[in-house]
């Protein structure tokens, strides 16, 4: 697999250090096997991670959420394209992360098992566990299943964050698995990711 820079383009400055954190620690467990002794020092530069641009056909990255996709609006999930997935991918997964909360990242959407062959996910999903083909959704951090569009606080502008991975297998969790069980599932598995990110602020 070719050397390709990671996705450090599509992220906001502020979020970019958590995201290579991230990265960080799916490299070293996918290389460790186990042993403290084999971790590797990842650079994001010259990683075996391929690059997967995302994005949507309803908003420019960087730009407004339209209040459809939101707590205000429809609260329906938005449409979502990407490009290619590197060889080997068994299976795609995306993430949804609002990073501006004040106690850390609040989860509004988990998707995965989203067959290899895919490129695109229609707007509004439904919400429950099993969808079409393979793919399946698990809790978000409201405890509801599927997507939750963006509810700030009154005046406040949030960054909402949308992370797709191609996973070397699917995943294995069951129907009400949390946030975290669906990061700790992506451990060791990532073959390529990217994201961009939408704002939105309640008026």
């Amino acid at each position: 697999m070719p050397h390709v820079p990671l996705i450090s383009q599509y992220l906001s400055q502020r979020y970019l250090l958590a995201a290579l954190i991230f990265i960080s620690t799916l490299l070293v467990a996918a290389c460790s096997g186990g042993s403290e002794h084999n971790s590797v020092e990842f650079d994001p530069e010259s990683s075996l991670i391929a690059s997967i641009n995302i994005s949507s056909p309803a908003f420019d990255n960087g730009a407004a959420i339209p209040v459809e996709f939101t707590c205000d609006g429809d609260n329906t999930s938005p449409p979502l394209r990407w490009s290619d997935v590197p060889d080997g991918t068994h299976s795609i997964a995306i993430v949804v992360d609002d990073p501006d909360v004040p106690s850390g990242i609040f989860r509004h959407w988990s998707i995965f098992n989203i067959p290899s062959g895919r490129r695109s996910l229609t707007a509004n999903q439904p919400t429950f566990f099993e969808l079409k083909d393979s793919t399946r959704q698990t809790l978000n951090d409201n405890g509801s299943t599927g997507y939750s569009g963006p509810c700030p606080s009154l005046g406040q502008e949030h960054e909402y964050v949308f992370f797709i991975y191609a996973l070397t297998e699917q995943l294995e969790l069951e129907e009400n698995a949390s946030p975290q069980a669906v990061s700790a599932a992506l451990r060791g598995r990532v073959l390529g990711t990217g994201s961009f990110s939408g704002m939105y602020a309640r008026r």
